[in-house]
């Protein structure tokens, strides 16, 4: 319960879902720990958070505004004293669109919510990280492998370019004490992604699809990310942890 002791976490998109269950297993190893939210607010989390023994808070964001993430971070480190871990969760499909009928406005709109909000937050937040051992981890999805689904275009371009941003931040970190990775979850019930977009027969298929025999759970990417988080994973950086259960090999 001591594992990250004395260390402040960002959690964005903690509301519900992966973000909630990285915000709680964060906690849990002894970290203070904020969250952002849009849709899904946050204060049941906070408490939950606190029943650790952890300070929480919670603040509503719009990931895509960059002037605004500043102004979040500036806020988390400003009551919390300063930042060691930030975990990229927020994001979304957003829906499903074939290239040929999608709109200029739905691409920029998956790739601002994907990507460029894990280029404002870093960007944000390397002026509180100053403390030895920073720790940045960005939740990627299967897609950047696979393509996706039907209509997924856009989200799996978002996704895969956030593997090559974790490999160019990996290499400009390093120097700096600072490790950056990816989790890459496949089909992880209990969140708003396959509850949203994908019809129960497909959630069916694509579960008997799986080596290991059952679909995942937020728990099982928020291990994960704990584990990039601590100082196990100190020789670490510049990965892309799949955690699909074997998905993508079948």
């Amino acid at each position: 319960m001591t594992e990250l002791g004395g260390k402040v976490a960002l959690v964005t998109g903690g509301g519900i879902g992966i973000g909630r269950a990285v915000a709680l297993a964060l906690a849990g190893e002894g970290a203070e720990v904020a969250i952002t939210y849009r849709t899904h607010a946050g204060g049941e989390v906070i408490k939950e958070i606190e029943c650790h023994g952890q300070r929480g808070m919670a603040l509503s964001l719009d990931v895509t505004d960059p002037e605004a993430v500043e102004r979040c971070i500036d806020e988390v480190a400003a009551e919390l004293g300063h930042l060691d871990i930030v975990v990229a969760n927020a994001g979304g499909l957003i829906g499903r669109v074939p290239v040929g009928t999608m709109l200029d406005s739905h691409w920029r709109t998956v790739l601002d919510t994907n990507l460029s909000s894990a280029f404002y937050l870093v960007r944000a937040s390397l002026r509180h990280m100053d403390r030895p051992g920073g720790r940045i981890v960005f939740i990627s999805s299967m897609a950047a492998f696979t393509g996706g689904g039907p209509g997924a275009s856009a989200y799996a371009a978002a996704k895969a370019g956030m593997n090559g941003f974790t490999l160019a931040l990996a290499k400009e970190l390093a120097p700096k004490g600072i490790t950056v990775n990816a989790v890459a979850p496949g089909t992880i019930l209990d969140t708003p992604f396959h509850e949203t977009f994908t019809p129960p027969e497909s959630q069916k298929s694509a579960i008997a699809r799986i080596p290991v025999g059952r679909p995942g759970c937020p728990s099982d990417v928020a291990a994960a990310v704990v584990y990039l988080a601590s100082a196990q994973a100190s020789f670490v950086t510049g990965q892309v942890l799949k955690v699909t259960g074997g998905q993508e090999l079948t």
